[in-house]
């Protein structure tokens, strides 16, 4: 059952809260992704099936929630989930974030503090406005206009604005590190041709905490959406919520 929260500028958030024990999980989606997915429906069922609570959402300008794309931006996103659990009441979580939905974790982990038990990270691409353009690229944004990439998931190129890429070059962390003490487990494939693998291994060496994995799979893409990649998360999330 889809469900909408209004948010404070007056937009309606659309988003599944499977009740439960434990943590609620939290599924971040990647970018201009949202929770029809077939990652955050597997985990969502997984959970249902274990008994233990489950958040999905579709940021605004994105799925079923309200919004304009090109006015969003990762500090917008990040304050809106922090609104929406806040009005669900949800006060401890699990994060789990897959591609730009990786880089929303990780902010969200420093905002929400000890409320965050654990982060799971899928092919996580924290600071992707800084090495995932070029000059020209770069140039183009600081013009105030937009990029345009080819989309190999589908028939429309992919639009990044440049507020939104402003944005970002404000929330950088890899070189400043991140404040997050708890356990961290980051998934990425070797064959993913969007975010480089090498990503996750500069990530586990910025997190202050001491207790990361990182689990590569050498045949796995950006997406990971095959069944032995969603049963590799799964197996984490069962363990973290052991833990």
């Amino acid at each position: 059952m889809i469900e909408h929260f209004t948010l404070p500028s007056g937009e309606r958030m659309a988003y599944r809260f499977q009740p439960g024990t434990g943590p609620t999980i939290v599924f971040l989606p990647g970018y201009m992704s949202d929770m029809s997915g077939g990652k955050a429906q597997a985990v969502i069922a997984h959970a249902e099936a274990r008994g233990r609570a489950c958040l999905l959402l579709d940021y605004t300008g994105l799925g079923q929630s309200e919004g304009t794309f090109a006015a969003k931006s990762l500090p917008l996103w990040r304050d809106e989930v922090i609104a929406l659990l806040d009005g669900l009441g949800i006060e401890r979580v699990i994060l789990v974030g897959s591609s730009m939905g990786g880089w929303l974790m990780l902010m969200l982990a420093e905002a929400l503090g000890d409320r965050v038990a654990a982060l799971v990270g899928l092919a996580p691409a924290p600071d992707f406005t800084e090495w995932g353009f070029d000059a020209a690229q770069k140039a183009v944004f600081a013009r105030g206009e937009t990029v345009f990439e080819e989309n190999i998931y589908g028939p429309e190129p992919t639009p990044t604005y440049a507020k939104f890429w402003a944005a970002g070059m404000e929330c950088l962390l890899l070189a400043r590190g991140v404040a997050f003490d708890g356990p961290v487990r980051l998934i990425h494939g070797q064959a993913d041709r969007d975010v480089p693998w090498d990503i996750s291994l500069k990530l586990a060496a910025a997190l202050r905490s001491a207790d990361v994995q990182v689990h590569l799979i050498k045949d796995g893409d950006h997406r990971l959406s095959r069944r032995s990649d969603i049963a590799v998360l799964l197996g984490q999330l069962d363990a973290l919520g052991e833990a």
